[in-house]
């Protein structure tokens, strides 16, 4: 029985994972892909948004193959949520050809990497290659991503840390573990800084791994799959921070929480005031579908700090109810605070 090619693609919130996959989706060259969404929050934003895409929406046994978890970070919950989900996948293995992970921004690539070692799963599965999708602008910023305050909360919730500079140390680990880094937000820079942020980079990676500039997710999908890199057969050449521990957990105060309204919306006012929302609470990341006034699209709506991007991705179905669904990630987010808010 042949092996299933895995590609794990791992990056910060608001990286751009969700659009290189969706683009990848849409481009697939016939190939038959299954993908396996690691959601942080109640309301499946991500995984809706790639089931919506254009092959999904003509093939019911395509979105059949995109499966999303949402109980907290991958590498933390190998055992009770990846292992049974990627059993699954494995007894569909004669109609599928490929299978993409997403990883949260919260996630570690080895601990999950690891798991391709088990007997159940290293027969029948092979990590082909790790691409670790980096916020140029971000790194250009002096940032790492772009919102500082996430990865601290997120290196805080390791309570086997003890460094000086652990934001870095995880952006180290997402770089060491990579056979391609995928440059998003390139438009946002100019070649100068572009240069810079590549020459920084080069310094964290092992030889021979190669940096791309990609646009709003677009690139050519040989570049994405075919490594056969045999990644859990050689993780040590890929150091980590976390190479002597044995787990770890994630800060509780880091919530999210999920708001749902009927009303139409206007997108400037929304924007507006989920700005001013970022300044008066501690929001990492905000996503989302929004119901806009007189449009009959469902528009799409993407925050990472105070950087907003929208899009318009499909006609609303006519046997869906028209809502704004937004999901934010924070610390110690409230409701009420929220739809308070939004409603004036």
């Amino acid at each position: 029985m042949h092996k299933i090619p895995v590609t794990v693609i791992t990056g910060f919130l608001g990286a751009g994972k969700t659009t290189l996959i969706r683009h990848l989706l849409q481009n697939n060259q016939g190939k038959k892909i299954a993908v396996l969404v690691n959601e942080f929050g109640e309301v499946g934003i991500d995984g809706e948004l790639l089931k919506d895409c254009q092959i999904c929406d003509d093939s019911e046994e395509y979105t059949n193959n995109i499966v999303e978890l949402t109980n907290g970070c991958l590498c933390c919950t190998v055992q009770e949520e990846f292992y049974p989900t990627m059993q699954e996948l494995l007894e569909k293995r004669d109609n599928i050809d490929c299978i993409l992970i997403e990883t949260s921004g919260l996630s570690l690539p080895k601990p999950l990497i690891q798991a391709f070692k088990w007997e159940e799963i290293r027969n029948k599965a092979t990590v082909d290659g790790v691409i670790t999708v980096v916020d140029a602008r971000a790194i250009a910023d002096g940032k790492i991503v772009g919102n500082l305050e996430s990865l601290e909360a997120q290196r805080e919730a390791d309570p086997n840390l003890d460094h000086e500079t652990p934001i870095e140390e995880l952006f180290e680990d997402q770089l060491a573990c990579a056979d391609l880094v995928l440059l998003t937000k390139t438009d946002l820079i100019d070649e100068k800084l572009l240069n810079l942020v590549q020459k920084k980079l080069n310094q964290e990676l092992r030889s021979g791994v190669k940096i791309i500039a990609c646009n709003q997710g677009k690139i050519n999908s040989d570049l994405l799959l075919g490594f056969n890199a045999s990644v859990e057969d050689d993780l040590e050449s890929r150091p980590s921070h976390h190479d002597e521990e044995e787990d770890h957990d994630h800060d509780e105060e880091i919530n999210s929480i999920q708001y749902i309204l009927d009303e139409t919306i206007d997108p400037k006012n929304l924007i507006k005031q989920l700005k001013q929302l970022v300044k008066d609470e501690e929001i990492y990341r905000i996503k989302g579908f929004v119901n806009v006034s007189n449009k009959p699209m469902r528009m799409v709506l993407q925050g990472v700090g105070d950087r907003f991007d929208y899009f318009y991705d499909r006609l609303w179905k006519t046997t869906e109810i028209r809502q704004t669904k937004l999901v934010f990630i924070g610390r110690n987010l409230r409701l009420e605070t929220i739809e308070k808010l939004l409603k004036n």
